[in-house]
């Protein structure tokens, strides 16, 4: 190794995390105990904190709803939105936030959607949705379907999580043809989730088809992976991309 590739990888290290290009997260965990994520308002209020400090203006908070695990709705989300604004004004942090919800596809779900239930979405009709990792949930496509015909805008999360989807190309190819929104975890650009996730995440960039990019963010250990995001070669090519995320 030369001294100039010593002092060029020290650098790259050295490098502070800018997402002011990003503008907003959509896609978050903030909500103290209601979810896997932040457990009390002092975290939320750090992680927010952290948030800031990187150049986030706006967030979107999304607490799962998940009926075996987080049976959230609505009412119980808006009321720890509430409670987590007064708690940032109190510690003197400016910034837009609000919530919507990351919904799981299970047979609930899909009851709510066709039951006409209320959903939180964001922006114009947007709502996040995902499954699980290893296996294609039955009625992935019919079911996306009835949320377009209720007037929804699908948006899938972190589809470069889903193992199932990296081996059935003519499921992806599905999807594409519907123009689903996928939504990436800038996290997977670091290798966090591991290197088959940080491929997929890559090739999905590459083919034009990454419309949103959120944390994800559940904690400081995320936010300590994401840090090190400027050393991804994809960093500088996330910053080009026609994302929706200004425009929420």
């Amino acid at each position: 190794m030369s001294i100039f590739d010593f002092f060029t990888k020290t650098s790259a290290k050295e490098q502070t995390l800018d997402l002011s290009w990003l503008k907003t997260d959509m896609h978050s965990h903030l909500i103290p105990g209601i979810d896997d994520g932040s457990k009390s308002l002092e975290e939320s209020i750090h992680l927010i904190s952290r948030l800031k400090s990187y150049g986030i203006n706006k967030i979107i908070t999304t607490p799962h709803v998940m009926t075996e695990f987080y049976r959230n709705n609505p009412e119980n989300i808006h009321e720890g939105l509430d409670k987590l604004k007064i708690g940032l004004q109190e510690a003197g942090i400016d910034i837009a936030i609000s919530a919507a919800a990351e919904y799981f596809m299970d047979e609930f779900f899909l009851e709510k959607v066709s039951n006409g239930e209320k959903l939180l979405t964001m922006g114009d009709q947007y709502i996040l949705i995902e499954t699980g990792f290893l296996s294609k949930p039955p009625m992935l496509l019919e079911s996306i379907f009835n949320l377009e015909m209720q007037g929804y805008k699908p948006i899938l999360a972190h589809p470069e999580r889903y193992f199932y989807l990296h081996q059935d190309t003519e499921l992806l190819d599905a999807l594409i043809e519907r123009n689903i929104y996928f939504q990436i975890n800038l996290l997977s650009f670091t290798g966090y989730y591991s290197k088959p996730v940080k491929k997929f995440a890559e090739a999905l960039v590459d083919r034009e088809l990454v419309a949103l990019l959120g944390t994800d963010c559940h904690n400081d250990k995320y936010l300590d992976a994401l840090e090190s995001l400027p050393n991804s070669k994809y960093f500088q090519k996330l910053q080009t991309l026609p994302l929706l995320n200004q425009t929420l």
